[in-house]
């Protein structure tokens, strides 16, 4: 996959002119790299690396930079406001999370999300007052943690107590969630 994108990527930046070679980035590049990207959670750096570069060569597509020019991050950041890989990664499992808590999505995935307060030997707990969600234990820790039955909680129970409010709307969990992950990651 990654070679065909560079590919494309090069050819799009010598067929078209900047405007419409950024937007058709935007429309197919930007949603290739997020599309099945939540089975990433927990992966290696060595994994979400190869699609970090992709994304690195769509915003130099768009920004007119050359490979080797600096501040490439910074353009990607304040400029596009693109989060990286990694942080792509937490916000789609954090806004699946934040659907399951609120009903909007399957059964099977709302039947993962337990409540700390629900389980009775925590429900005395400090936690249970915070709207933590109750981790399973897990045997093997090579892929049991990337399940979305663990990743998703441990990525929701990472999130600070102001953006697990459930008086939140979506649209403002959302604009927060990216304004957290943008500056602390």
């Amino acid at each position: 996959m990654q070679v065909t994108c560079f590919y494309w990527l090069r050819q799009l930046r010598r067929s078209l002119d900047a405007e419409s070679a950024a937007t058709l980035v935007h429309a197919f590049g930007a949603s290739r790299i997020d599309y099945c990207n939540a089975v990433l959670a927990c992966a290696p750096k060595a994994t979400t690396d190869k699609l970090q570069r992709v994304l690195n060569a769509a915003a130099r597509v768009i920004t007119g930079t050359k490979k080797f020019e600096r501040g490439l991050s910074r353009l990607l950041h304040t400029e596009l406001h693109w989060l990286d890989v990694p942080e792509r990664v937490m916000y789609k499992i954090s806004v699946m999370m934040y659907s399951c808590l609120h009903g909007q999505a399957p059964q099977y995935l709302l039947d993962v999300c337990q409540p700390v307060s629900d389980v009775s030997s925590r429900r005395h707990l400090r936690s249970a007052g915070r709207l933590l969600l109750n981790v399973p234990h897990q045997r093997r820790s090579t892929f049991a943690r990337r399940a979305f039955s663990v990743a998703g909680l441990l990525v929701w129970n990472s999130l600070p107590d102001y953006l697990r409010d459930p008086a939140v709307s979506r649209d403002t969990f959302c604009k927060h969630l990216k304004t957290f992950l943008s500056a602390v990651y």
